[in-house]
Parts: C-alpha cells; sequence; structure tokens
C-alpha cells in the first residue's frame, strides 16, 4: 500500500461521465489543484455541468478522483472516452465505471 502523505494541497485527476446522446456516453478526466479528495471532485463536479451544458449533454453525477504525485497544469484534460452503448445512464454507470471491482479510496 502507498504510504499516506499529509499536506495542504495537490494535484487531483477526477473522471466525470455524461451522456452525450441517448446510448453514447463520455468518461472524461480534468485535473486539479486542491486540499483533498472532496475538494478535488468538487471543482470537478462544477466544470462538470458547464462542460456538459456546452455540449447539450447531461452530466451523469459520477465522480472518481485519483491523486496524482506529478505536477501536472491546472484544468488539463488528461482522458477523454466516448463509448456507444444501449444501456440507460445508471446501468451504464454500474457495468463500466462502478463495478464493484475497482481499487480506489472511499471519499
Amino acid at each position: 500500500m502507498p504510504e499516506h502523505r499529509t499536506r495542504t494541497d495537490g494535484w487531483y485527476a477526477v473522471r466525470c461521465a455524461y451522456e452525450l446522446l441517448e446510448g453514447s456516453y463520455e468518461e472524461r478526466t480534468t485535473l486539479w489543484r486542491a486540499a483533498g479528495f472532496e475538494d478535488a471532485i468538487g471543482l470537478a463536479e462544477q466544470e462538470a455541468d458547464d462542460y456538459a451544458r456546452s455540449l447539450g449533454a447531461t452530466y451523469l453525477g459520477f465522480a472518481q478522483a485519483f491523486d496524482l504525485f506529478d505536477e501536472p497544469e491546472h484544468g488539463a484534460e488528461v482522458f477523454s472516452l466516448i463509448r456507444d452503448s444501449e444501456l440507460g445512464p445508471d446501468d451504464y454507470i454500474d457495468h463500466f465505471l462502478a463495478t464493484g471491482a475497482e481499487h480506489q479510496d472511499e471519499v
């Protein structure tokens, strides 16, 4: 297990999920400087709402954070994936994003 670090702020990658059109979903990861996981997710969710609105998409209310060790640029997108699926929003998250097999810290 990695050693737990104590600090005032750090860099976090936050992955959010969107429904673009019925049956098309996007997973998008952005970077944030924050005091912890909860703060990073809060910043990302504000941006996620704006991003979804700009596309006419729907932010699905799903966010996962990862604590980075290197210092990237603030707000840079680091991952995006569009996947077609016949699943509805809740089933899509359960099937692809939160299957129960993920190794992650609880927020």
